[in-house]
């Protein structure tokens, strides 16, 4: 199953092609150090929450939008290795120099496989983070494989449930703090792609009205109120 680094950024708006530009430019180093995919997905339909969202995630301002992305290896020692010539190439140096976003903000960190359903891809995905206890992770991955099933049931192309592996704690904003981890919870980095929007918004729409697929409140193994989640347009999307 598939290993993850997941990324979160805020992007000026007037600074989107810029972004897109960059990641592409960098996609060919990403792959070239062992990255099997590198997707950069860009804000569509990402609401506003209560307690927790994206646009809180990384402190995003009026004028900017918010990005999803990930890289995915074929396990956590491939991520090492990657992440160890990344540290050890000037290349990056430079990339970092001239990065069209605030760097400090972004947040990111390693994810391990929990769930993996379906091989397709798609131009249009659902980003979720949460906060789950380790002692709930599998009343979790028991919730997950029946919603997964269901989304593939409406057009779904692919599930992908990541559970968090190496998480560290930003100085300015981080996973833990974007969900308001408590001592000792765990984060989770999920996504659903969709072969595209109107596919997606026709699936929930569908699984609203289906009963099987309401909420049990009182037996949630997270707490719904710290999960944020939203819909992305694929930006880029590169495979090795």
């Amino acid at each position: 199953m598939t290993y993850v680094d997941g990324f979160i950024a805020a992007v000026p708006k007037a600074n989107e092609d810029a972004y897109i530009r960059h990641a592409a430019d960098a996609a060919p180093v990403f792959l070239g150090f062992g990255v099997t995919r590198h997707v950069e997905a860009w804000a569509s339909d990402v609401p506003d929450g209560k307690v927790t969202d994206f646009r809180k995630a990384v402190q995003a301002t009026e004028d900017e939008d918010v990005v999803f992305a990930w890289f995915e290896y074929p396990d956590r020692a491939a991520r090492d290795s990657v992440a160890q010539k990344m540290m050890s190439d000037p290349r990056m140096e430079q990339m970092s120099a001239t990065m069209p976003f605030d760097g400090k903000r972004m947040i990111f960190g390693g994810f391990g496989p929990l769930l993996e359903e379906g091989s397709g891809t798609g131009p249009y995905v659902d980003g979720f983070v949460l906060p789950v206890s380790p002692d709930k992770k599998a009343a979790y991955l028991q919730l997950a494989q029946k919603a997964a099933g269901d989304f593939e049931k409406y057009g779904a192309t692919r599930v992908i449930e990541a559970w968090g592996d190496d998480i560290r704690d930003g100085k300015q904003t981080d996973f833990r703090r974007a969900v308001q981890a408590t001592e000792g919870e765990n984060v989770v980095f999920s996504w659903i792609e969709w072969p595209d929007k109107s596919t997606r918004d026709a699936a929930w729409a569908k699984m609203m009205e289906d009963p099987d697929m309401q909420p049990d409140h009182a037996n949630m193994p997270f707490d719904g109120k710290r999960m944020f989640w939203g819909g992305f347009d694929v930006v880029l999307d590169r495979k090795a």
